[in-house]
């Protein structure tokens, strides 16, 4: 039997997709952080970003307006979601008005004086290795804010320009972490060796770990931070070094991290480019670093192995 026809007018669309999806979700008892002037929500362990009628999921990179959140997450079909959203989902909604967002140009936060209390986070609360963090600081890679004294992870393109910035709060308690406005993705915190290998993690200090508890050689690797969960860095990578050819999936351990690296590993997979998924025993590789055990010693030897030319 044919599926018979909802028609809606383009007003009914138009306040179906306004809908805000904040009041939404506190309609339905679910919990909600605020980030700014954005609102956060789980998917599982993953994050989804929302902003009056907006979506984004953070680690599977797709989003939409109301209709096509309660589409993805509810399961409705198009006229359903409509509908659902029109009758108020058991009460009146709030409708949010048309998001514009500002864009603001680019620019790195100015620098602090000394980098005292970023050595003190990244070699005390996260002992990473000095060499290792001197490298990086030695380039201006890795520097001190000056107002907030956060850890600031610089990318550059091949030209030496500053394309993106990813901050981290050094507080003891802190938990802060962001991309600076405009930030370029597919320049995010990466370092560029000679050889073959580049290995690509989630975030500036899993690779930090990842480099201090694997350092025989590492200079000569290729490795990146997507300071976030897009892949654009890894395919700017292998751009900009051709030389490269075989790549390391080293993303979480846990369901968000392990689901985009099946997703960067299907694109890899599509064109042919020898490639591995490498999974930290604990949550991240900075948890491996800091509680270290006889399993993860033997994982380790087996990194190192690979990487090996």
């Amino acid at each position: 039997m044919p599926t018979e026809y909802v028609y809606f007018t383009d007003e009914q669309k138009e306040q179906a997709r306004r809908t805000d999806l904040a009041d939404l979700l506190r309609r339905q008892g679910e919990r909600l952080k605020r980030s700014g002037t954005e609102y956060e929500w789980k998917d599982g362990s993953a994050k989804v970003t929302i902003r009056g009628n907006l979506w984004f999921h953070q680690y599977e990179e797709v989003g939409g307006d109301a209709i096509d959140f309660v589409r993805r997450f509810y399961d409705k079909s198009y006229p359903e979601a409509v509908e659902y959203l029109l009758d108020g989902c058991g009460g009146t909604l709030i409708t949010s008005p048309p998001v514009v967002k500002e864009v603001k140009p680019f620019e790195l936060p100015p620098a602090n004086d000394t980098m005292h209390r970023v050595f003190a986070y990244l070699t005390r609360t996260r002992s990473i290795d000095r060499a290792v963090l001197q490298t990086f600081a030695d380039r201006r890679m890795i520097y001190e804010s000056e107002k907030y004294h956060n850890a600031v992870f610089v990318g550059y393109d091949t030209d030496g320009t500053a394309r993106h910035a990813h901050k981290r709060g050094t507080g003891q308690t802190s938990t802060y972490k962001g991309n600076v406005d405009s930030s370029l993705s597919e320049y995010s915190f990466h370092w560029s060796g000679n050889d073959r290998h580049l290995c690509l993690f989630e975030a500036p200090i899993d690779m930090l770990s990842f480099i201090s508890m694997h350092q025989r050689g590492w200079k000569k690797h290729s490795y990146a931070a997507c300071c976030g969960v897009s892949d654009r860095v890894l395919w700017q990578m292998i751009a900009d070094n051709p030389q490269i050819d075989s790549i390391y999936l080293c993303l979480d351990n846990d369901e968000a991290g392990q689901k985009a690296s099946k997703r960067i590993s299907k694109s890899l997979f599509v064109k042919g480019i020898k490639h591995e998924i490498l999974v930290p025993i604990h949550k991240d590789w900075n948890e491996d670093l800091l509680y270290p055990d006889e399993e993860s010693e033997e994982e380790g030897e087996e990194e190192c192995q690979a990487l090996q030319p």
